[in-house]
């Protein structure tokens, strides 16, 4: 008599159905072997494919007995390489593999196989921003990226879960790696090096051009904004290269480099001895001195200090005693060679915090010998400093132009020197500055996390007689305000509250408003092209301008005045 074998759980001699634990092991056992024999099934019709394309080429050759022979050979292995698709087509269209194994009455029904692929290694195109190029185009690789980062982690790494993927990098001050599960590290190190590379352009511009100059004045300040950003958006970073402390100390780096390089731009024409260019010299070179001042003294201050390199410390240093020293020696020059002035005395309170005698006979030149002799000692301890430090030491230029500099200022020194100097006791007052400092610059919206973008969109219009049909506001990027529905700009698509991010191809992302509508004004009697961008999670009610209200249009003069295409 046939008996049936009892199953795990089931009581002594009972017939019910087995557990669903042995039919999922009993069906992924299946589905295994079945998997593992459509690989290899496939593996030999991979081959056989390769023999199939080379005997192919075999039958273009001249010899007739190889051609022949190729033939007989491809007719074989076309034989086998139907046998193995048929074999690979029952494999997958089989019922029996996936059905439920349980006593069921009931006619099988038809699964679908899956497909099966190779690995794909995705860290192929992404080693590109691990070491970006050093221009314009590695910027745009890493913006793009960043922006990727953020549909990445709202996708892929829930906040409820881990996935296992560490990201590793490492601090550019100490080389002390950080690893993280947490993708804000990776985020927050894009952002890094996307400031690291503004700086890096910035000094390799050509300071001796004045497109030069202006480039770099524009990439450290884009520089500063995003490590700004950085220091505002990511507080918790473990690495202390992107520390709160460490960031202050960059931007305030950045921002004073690109101070140096106004007055660089400046000053490239040439300084001619006239009373008013050394005025404006004397303001704008002391206001280098003074941030280069704060920058020395930040770097000094712990936890800071520990971690900056000695040669920067010394750098700012050095910058701020040698931009003192220029401060008081246009002074100098102004007192000593500009004395004859009438106005010199309302003209001096506006430079130095020294008022002059009402007599200006006697008067200048003792002032303006000792802003010289406090240009000299700021040269000299500027010299000392360069000395101090090794690299600095073996820079040839920065040492011709501390040189040159100190020379210059005593060789005027020597001009107005008298036996009785030593007695001389007045002391040089403070050089004030009236210009003020440059600030930040950088489209923080684009940069903001919290932000969720639409793909840009390309509106195509032209100008009207009444102007473009909207006024602009913010910045940078500039946003689309007082929208006139019936405009040729809002028919084509373009919405109340979008961000211009590009015009004819141009990126605009980081012009102001007036830069915006002057590019605008340039092509008035052409078709325009924008791009926008408008942000997904935030609701724009519309509000109609009251141009608009009650079914009343009326004329947008405003508009168009504001343009400059009216």
């Amino acid at each position: 008599r046939c008996s049936r074998p009892m199953v795990a759980g089931g009581s002594s001699g009972q017939y019910g159905p087995r557990p669903a634990a042995l039919f999922g092991l009993e069906q992924q056992t299946a589905d295994t072997g079945s998997r593992d024999q459509q690989n290899l099934l496939e593996q030999q019709v991979h081959k056989s494919s390769q023999r199939c394309i080379s005997l192919s080429l075999c039958r273009a050759t001249t010899n007739n007995k190889v051609r022949e022979q190729a033939l007989l050979e491809l007719s074989f292995v076309n034989s086998d390489l139907q046998i193995l698709k048929e074999e690979l087509e029952g494999l997958n269209i089989s019922v029996e593999v996936y059905q439920n194994t349980g006593e069921t009455f009931s006619i099988p029904l038809i699964p679908l196989g899956l497909k099966e692929t190779k690995e794909g290694d995705f860290t192929i195109p992404l080693k590109a921003c691990r070491t970006p190029s050093r221009d314009e185009s590695g910027i745009e690789m890493l913006m793009s990226y960043f922006i990727q980062l953020g549909f990445v982690e709202n996708r892929f790494f829930p906040p409820t879960r881990q996935m296992g993927i560490l990201f590793t990098w490492y601090d550019s001050f100490t080389g002390v790696p950080v690893c993280q599960q947490n993708l804000l590290l990776e985020k927050a190190s894009i952002l890094f090096n996307i400031g690291a590379l503004y700086t890096q352009i910035g000094t390799r511009c050509n300071r001796q051009t004045k497109p030069g100059l202006e480039n770099a004045v524009d990439a450290f300040q884009r520089a500063a904004g995003i490590l700004n950003y950085l220091k505002e958006t990511f507080t918790h970073t473990p690495s202390y290269d992107m520390s709160p402390a460490m960031l202050s100390v960059l931007v305030k780096m950045m921002l004073a480099q690109a101070q140096e390089c106004v007055f660089e731009q400046i000053s490239l024409p040439g300084i001619r001895n006239e009373f008013f260019t050394l005025v404006k010299m004397a303001q704008e070179v002391a206001k280098v001195g003074e941030v280069y001042t704060l920058v020395n003294t930040a770097m000094n201050q712990a936890p800071v200090k520990a971690n900056i390199p000695y040669s920067w410390s010394n750098m700012a240093k050095i910058k701020s005693d040698h931009y003192k020293a220029l401060a008081h020696y246009f002074v100098a020059t102004l007192l000593s060679d500009h004395h004859e002035i009438t106005y010199l005395e309302e003209c001096f309170q506006n430079v130095t915090t020294y008022s002059l005698p009402t007599s200006p006979s006697a008067l200048h030149l003792p002032e303006g010998k000792a802003h010289l002799r406090k240009a000299i000692v700021y040269h000299e301890e500027a010299l000392r400093v360069c000395g101090l430090c090794k690299k600095l030491r073996n820079i040839d230029i920065l040492q011709e132009i501390l040189t040159v500099a100190h020379k210059r200022s005593l060789i005027k020194y020597a001009q107005h020197e008298q036996e009785d100097d030593f007695l001389s006791l007045m002391e040089a007052s403070s050089v004030l500055r009236k210009y003020p400092q440059l600030k930040i610059k950088g489209p923080l919206p684009v940069f903001s996390a919290k932000q969720r973008w639409t793909v840009p969109r390309t509106i195509n219009f032209h100008c009207q007689e009444r102007g473009l049909g909207f006024t602009l506001k913010g910045g940078p990027p500039v946003q689309v305000h007082c929208l006139d529905p019936e405009c040729s700009a809002a028919l084509k698509g373009l919405k109340e509250g979008d961000y211009i991010v590009s015009i004819n191809g141009l990126d605009s992302k980081w012009l102001e408003v007036n830069d915006v509508l002057e590019k605008f004004k340039s092509m008035r009697e052409n078709d325009i092209e924008i791009k926008v961008i408008s942000s997904s999670l935030l609701t724009i009610w519309h509000i109609p301008s009251p141009a608009f209200c009650q079914h009343r249009r009326l004329e947008y003069n405003g508009i168009a005045a504001g343009c400059g295409c009216g």
